[in-house]
């Protein structure tokens, strides 16, 4: 695993998939501001896998928001995939994501009242796919819940709930996956095999991996480690 301030030689010559200059997002409280991150940047490139990793509190998910353009910084920018985040609207923000970003939460958010099937169907038919219903199957299938297609997620274990994510965040092909605490939610051995799952499938697709975490273990299996201190850099970041 490499520091962020370490990139391999051919990196610049790949297409960033992230690009983050000056990034910052202030609170504004009655006695001043809240810094919750500060002159944050640095470059990810196609096909990386990269762990942003710090202590409870330090801006994490924050700057995940941030870099999936959920929430808007208050200095500096992101450029997504070629497009510069902070020029576009809600609306616009929404179609970059919907067109190139998958995400894995620590809570899973499926829907409750949709099957498993249902639910990985719903970003193909948010993006206006004809076929929606193959290419959920055949993700299920690949992520072992091929007989569970039809159940709900209150009959789905903490396990198999995180698959449906995975394959719900997987199945549009994004260029890109936000993961956040993907584990947090899972005893130690769940984890494990979700975690071998979440790798697999992200070679096989030759996605680019952005997860935050606080396991050492997930973050060594990334090749790029982002650390965060109180809302800083630890360290310089290409």
């Amino acid at each position: 695993m490499a520091d962020a301030s370490r990139l391999p030689t051919e990196a610049a010559t790949r297409h960033a998939v992230l690009d983050v200059e000056g990034l910052g997002k202030h609170v504004p409280l009655p006695d001043g501001d809240l810094t919750i991150l500060e002159d944050i940047g640095f470059r990810i490139e196609h096909g990386d896998t990269v762990a942003i990793v710090g202590a409870s509190g330090s801006g994490k998910s924050t700057l995940l928001s941030l870099l999936a353009g959920l929430d808007v910084p208050s200095t500096g920018a992101v450029t997504l995939d070629g497009e510069r985040l902070s020029d576009l609207d809600e609306d616009g923000r929404a179609r970059v994501r919907g067109d190139k970003v998958g995400f894995v939460f620590q809570s899973f958010q499926l829907l409750p009242s949709l099957t498993a099937l249902e639910n990985v169907m719903l970003p193909l038919e948010l993006r206006g796919d004809t076929d929606v219903e193959g290419p959920a199957r055949q993700i299920l299938e690949k992520v072992g819940l091929g007989q569970r297609l039809g159940h709900y997620p209150r009959q789905l274990s903490g396990g198999e709930q995180q698959r449906v994510a995975l394959a719900r965040a997987f199945v549009t092909r994004p260029s890109l996956l936000f993961a956040d605490e993907p584990t947090g939610n899972l005893d130690t051995h769940t984890g494990q095999a979700i975690i071998e799952l979440l790798f697999a499938l992200n070679a096989d697709a030759g996605t680019t991996l952005v997860l935050v975490t606080h396991d050492d273990h997930l973050a060594a299996r990334c090749r790029r480690l982002i650390r965060l201190d109180a809302g800083r850099l630890q360290g310089a970041a290409a």
